[in-house]
């Protein structure tokens, strides 16, 4: 399982390192505002993509889409 914590910039070493002392924990790294950002990004549109399949939401054609370009 992995979580991703949003910690503020002067506590996170501090937290790395209590983290990296747990022995259940596995691996503990950093990474960057604009990863996280990626991944959040990809996560809510898997999360509406879903919601699509199960009829919640309306998705558009993908020619509607490559004709708007």
């Amino acid at each position: 399982m992995k979580i991703i914590l949003d910690i503020r910039d002067e506590k996170a070493s501090f937290i790395m390192e209590v983290l990296k002392n747990f022995k259940d924990i596995r691996e503990a790294k950093l990474i960057s505002n604009y990863k996280a950002d990626v991944l959040e990004g990809l996560q809510d549109a898997i999360q509406e993509v879903r919601q699509i399949k199960q009829g919640k939401l309306k998705g558009i054609a993908a020619n509607d889409l490559l004709n708007e370009l």
